[in-house]
Order: structure tokens, then sequence, then C-alpha cells
């Protein structure tokens, strides 16, 4: 029997393969692994993006790799005491979430051309404000912090996701979506969020229980 050798896959099928930002689960278990919402920002995030702590792997192995943590921006916005939330599109990047409301507008963090082995603080913030410009059109001016963390690992996808999350305070509502995965955007008070809660992807319902004791 002669031997056989697989051909290589084209140049072009490789390059179209997603890589996206991950820190491994043990990372994660030893800074203090927790359910739900998370407001000790600086201890976790200085650590997940200190130099070399975080590295990119191909998308379609870490959906399915439990022992990393896709580091996910969770944006949201904010006016006058309301809240920006829509509906996900057919054509959202996660499936599993497609139909559900949110209130985050959230992405994966991909390479940039010049790859580098891990990405600083600096890098992943400037990196936060494009995946906005590139999913919202906003009016006006904003501020941004971070206000915490999310893990979920009772389902499939918060098992293989840490959401890192960002509160923009907008100067205006005048908010329209830049991508068909973000349907039906409205500004809504929180009372009218938590009435619609059971709507809501899960991540989505952490931030607004959170939102809630803010408030309080």
């Amino acid at each position: 029997m002669s031997e056989t050798t697989a051909s290589p896959a084209p140049a072009a099928a490789v390059a179209s393969v997603e890589h996206v930002l991950v820190i491994p689960r043990a990372l994660f278990d030893e800074l203090g692994a927790f359910q739900g919402f998370q407001p000790e920002v600086d201890r976790y995030l200085e650590a997940i993006l200190a130099p070399g702590a975080n590295f990119f792997l191909p998308r379609p192995a870490a959906e399915l790799d439990p022992t990393h943590k896709q580091i996910i921006p969770y944006a949201i916005f904010h006016h006058q005491g309301k809240y920006l939330v829509y509906t996900r599109g057919g054509k959202s990047g996660e499936k599993r979430l497609v139909a559900k409301r949110s209130v985050g507008i959230g992405g994966h963090i991909n390479p940039h051309d010049e790859r580098e082995d891990s990405l600083a603080k600096t890098t992943y913030l400037n990196g936060v404000e494009r995946e906005i410009e590139e999913e919202l059109v906003l009016t006006g001016s904003h501020t941004q912090q971070v206000i915490g963390l999310i893990n979920d690992d009772s389902n499939e996808v918060g098992q293989v996701h840490l959401g890192v999350v960002h509160l923009f305070d907008l100067e205006s509502d005048q908010v329209t979506s830049n991508e068909d995965a973000i349907q039906d955007l409205q500004f809504l008070s929180l009372d009218e969020l938590v009435a619609g809660i059971e709507n809501l992807e899960t991540w989505s319902a952490i931030c607004v229980r959170h939102l809630v004791e803010r408030r309080a």
C-alpha cells in the first residue's frame, strides 16, 4: 500500500479562520472564579491584560474548549436614566443567542495586522472603542468606564466566555445600528427592563440586576 500525504489547506482557508483573545481558565480560577457579576474590576482586569497572560486561539476550537475563557467586551449604553436594548438578528456571530433581547453590545477581540502575543490594557480599551464604531452609529460625545465582569458557567455559551462590562454614558439617545445583527433598538428604563427580564439573554439579565443594585 502506498503512503499518502494529506494536502495542506489552501492559504485562503487558513487565513479565513477567526482568532479570538483568550486566557487560561486556570488564571480565572486563580484570581477567584465567580458566578454572576463581579465589580472588583482592577483585580481581574489588570491580571487578565498583563503581558503574557492572554493570547489568541482559533475561534472554532475556543468555542468548544472550557479550559480557556474568551474575553468579551460587553458595552451598555445609558442616556438620562434609560438603557439601550436591542434584538439579536439572524446574522449575529453567536448563533446560540439569536432572537434574544440584549442590553450589551459585545464582540470578540481579534488580532490586528501587527500581531502581538498578548494584549495590553491600552490596546484593549482602544479595541473596544473601534468595535463600538463598527456596530453602532453614536451621535454626540460619550464617556465610558469598566464597571465589572460577568461569568456564567451554567450554560455552554457562558462556560467559554468572560465578559468585561463597559458602561457608556451618551450625550444623545440618537443611536442607530451599523450591523444587521443589531435590530429593534430602543431606550428603556430599568423598571421596564426588569419587567421584561425573562426575554433578555443571560448576561443582560445579570447586568440589569446589578444596575438595579447600583441604583438602590
